[in-house]
């Protein structure tokens, strides 16, 4: 549940960071080249399916779903961050690095900004 606008605008941005983390997981699957002998679809589903659930409360904006996709992030991010390293700055584990750590952002400022009203809040009004 969205409380105010800023909550909408922030699960917007959520909503697309997400959407970009997926298709880069999705891409660094088949670029540079897919690694020889091994399932591509055990390898989209092995990167992707701990994300994909998610979706439904990251389109519907609900502050536990974004929680614990939090929690998740982190895995993905350390990933990232290893695989920039040794593989000296290439293009899609800096790109994911990148994607990673600005949805764990967004997220955490959407939890931020939609918190729902405390009940001092509610009785004020």
């Amino acid at each position: 549940m969205l409380h105010n606008d800023k909550a909408k605008t922030t699960a917007r941005l959520t909503s697309a960071l997400y959407l970009a983390v997926l298709v880069t997981l999705v891409l660094t699957t088949f670029y540079p080249a897919p690694v020889e002998g091994v399932s591509i679809t055990l390898m989209l589903t092995v990167k992707l399916l701990p994300l994909l659930a998610f979706i439904i409360p990251v389109f519907r904006g609900h502050n536990r779903g974004y929680i614990w996709m939090a929690f998740v992030l982190i895995f993905y991010f350390t990933q990232a961050v290893v695989s920039a390293w040794l593989s000296e700055g290439a293009t899609g584990p800096m790109i994911m690095t990148a994607l990673t750590f600005l949805l764990f952002t967004v997220a955490m400022v959407h939890l931020k900004v939609n918190r729902p009203r405390s009940l001092a809040e509610r009785n004020a009004t």
